[in-house]
């Protein structure tokens, strides 16, 4: 049953050091034998576990993570949400998944935050207005939100970007997604925890897996820090480490990790009230419900796992965010922080089968997971409790490489924005 507190006992309980709060969800300890593993205890991986117990009542699930619940990507990431995809496979993907979110804190019972504040994607040429009009055609056939904006609705819905006619990139409108936004990306994780362990699954933090074990040619569990688990089937979504895992089980990924850079400048009254981002800059951002001003960039451009900042990124960055907002070489930079991210030829999601029998992979998101954590979750739930695609998640699988039936979402998913 979930605990109500008054706002005079959530005044005591801060002062009290929070002694008389319940934790969210157990910290588990894993039993010999589950019906299903999911590797990854971030967003598509707490997702995924939910919706196993939720929607197909296999509650018999362990979440096994290496360090603690979203400590990698998803809390990791600057929180955009949208659906503003070019393709309809991917349209329908995102689209499912911002579809989910906002109705996820009634149905997780918890505030994740989610502020839907609209995405403008910014034309700097009549060129760009015009492949602007084409995108946003395409966009409402996927029967996604999507408008033009001229150069003066930019601007009364962004009067800090700069406007001014000696600009590097002037603009001359956007693409619009009025119903994207940004969400508290730790509530999603902690939200996503506490549904799945009240349904009866464990999260077992601090659980490093050193192999997968075999039984008649097929997985039968994994090996840990914390011992053997049998299993009859292994999801796995572990983002950035989905190579090493690849490695472990023996079976191949056409993936390369890069770190994603991320910013956070100090606090401010509020200056901006939706998403920018400039293809011509390189750079997007937003303001936070605390008043800091959160941005990135592209990728650093040597493939890497390090999620330590990077002086040349930040540069780089920096110096398109002022490109695009003059005004905010003011602030002073809070943090610096970097993701994990694996990213494909085609920059769309992988999602089946991995080849090797038992094991399923839900990766690939390169800078798009935080977004795709619902759908993610609830795609990969199905393939996990019925060994069948979603008709969705069935254009992601990765016999599309073999195929040569790519979803080139380069433009769309290049930078995490």
């Amino acid at each position: 049953m979930t605990r109500h507190y008054s706002a005079l006992n959530l005044i005591k309980e801060g002062l009290n050091n929070q002694l008389g709060w319940q934790p969210a969800f157990r910290s588990a300890k894993p039993k010999r034998s589950y019906d299903i593993v999911v590797i990854g205890g971030g967003g598509h991986g707490l997702a995924t576990a939910y919706y196993l117990a939720k929607q197909h009542k296999i509650s018999n699930v362990a979440v096994i993570e290496r360090g603690w619940i979203g400590g990698g990507n998803t809390g990791r990431n600057t929180t955009v949400i949208r659906s503003n995809y070019f393709y309809p496979q991917s349209a329908a993907l995102y689209e499912l998944s911002l579809s989910l979110y906002e109705q996820l804190s009634r149905e997780l019972n918890y505030n994740i935050m989610f502020s839907q504040r609209g995405m403008m994607v910014l034309a700097h040429s009549e060129a760009e207005m015009e492949i602007a009009a084409r995108s946003v055609n395409a966009m409402q056939l996927n029967r996604v939100d999507a408008e033009l904006l001229t150069r003066k609705e930019v601007h009364k819905l962004a009067p800090i970007l700069n406007f001014s006619p000696k600009a590097r990139f002037p603009i001359y409108g956007a693409v619009n997604q009025p119903r994207a936004g940004t969400a508290r990306h730790d509530a999603v994780a902690w939200a996503y925890a506490r549904a799945a362990d009240h349904l009866g699954v464990d999260i077992i933090q601090n659980c490093e897996v050193l192999g997968f074990t075999r039984q008649g040619g097929k997985i039968s569990g994994i090996a840990t820090t914390q011992g053997e688990i049998d299993c009859e089937r292994i999801g796995v979504a572990v983002a950035g480490s989905s190579s090493v895992l690849a490695e472990l089980g023996g079976y191949q990924l056409p993936i390369l990790t890069y770190s994603l850079q991320a910013f956070v400048s100090e606090p401010v009254k509020p200056i901006m009230n939706t998403i920018a981002f400039s293809p011509g800059a390189g750079t997007y951002f937003s303001q936070s419900d605390k008043g800091e001003i959160v941005f990135g960039g592209a990728l650093d451009r040597i493939p890497s796992y390090a999620q330590r900042g990077n002086p040349p990124a930040q540069q780089s960055v920096i110096a398109g965010l002022l490109e695009m907002a003059p005004l905010l070489g003011q602030l002073r930079l809070l943090r610096q922080w970097a993701g994990a991210v694996d990213v494909t030829p085609d920059s769309s999601p992988i999602m089946g089968p991995s080849g090797v029998p038992g094991i399923y992979v839900n990766c690939g998101w390169g800078t798009g997971g935080f977004k795709a954590i619902p759908a993610g979750g609830t795609l990969f739930a199905h393939l996990l409790a019925t060994d069948t695609h979603h008709p969705i998640s069935q254009p992601f699988d990765v016999s599309r490489f073999k195929r040569g039936e790519l979803i080139d979402e380069g433009a769309a998913s290049g930078i995490a924005h």
